[in-house]
């Protein structure tokens, strides 16, 4: 690939697999292939194609990571791993990269739905009316390169969640058992 495009000036890693399961739920093959696909596939990405990026001069590596790497909810608990992973490596490269001419941005959309996510099937209530469209996430791409941001959530209210969640991450946790338990006893 390098050799038909040597610099390349904008990388996209959007790679990704729900897990829809627990840590004590989930098939060990498929625990493996969200993080490999959510986590590792970002990284090996970036460093296939960081010779391009740094021949660009000025370079854009997108990281379309989720709000679950930011909020750990049960029952997606390896998802969430696999993202908070990717957001700690966006974090990390966008620092590192810098001084060689490489944005990196990590964007944390909500819920998207896509063929491989469809949300409005499994959602319901108000979470249901937070589901956005591909092109919502698209236009933010956009404005977060051009505004040279390193974090974006989409919708902005979702950092909210991220926020609550570093300050009082017990409460987070009781609160989703609480809910969870209600949810089963109904």
């Amino acid at each position: 690939m390098l050799e038909r495009h040597p610099a390349i000036a904008l990388l996209v890693n959007n790679a990704g697999i729900p897990g829809r399961r627990g840590f004590l739920q989930i098939d060990p093959d498929l625990l493996e292939a969200v993080v490999r696909t959510n986590y590792l596939g970002g990284v090996w990405c970036l460093r296939a194609f960081l010779r391009g990026l740094e021949a660009a001069g000025r370079a854009d590596v997108v990281n379309v990571v989720s709000v679950a790497g930011t909020v750990a909810f049960p029952p997606g608990g390896p998802y969430s791993a696999s993202k908070h992973a990717q957001l700690a490596f966006s974090r990390a490269t966008a620092a590192e990269l810098r001084p060689r001419g490489i944005h990196v941005h990590a964007i944390n959309p909500g819920f998207v739905e896509t063929e491989g996510f469809p949300q409005r099937g499994i959602l319901s209530g108000p979470l249901a009316r937070a589901v956005i469209e591909p092109e919502d996430v698209a236009e933010r791409v956009l404005r977060a390169i051009k505004r040279d941001r390193v974090e974006t959530f989409v919708p902005r209210w979702y950092r909210a969640f991220a926020i609550v969640q570093a300050l009082a991450p017990g409460l987070v946790g009781r609160l989703a058992a609480r809910s969870r338990y209600r949810a089963r006893r109904h």
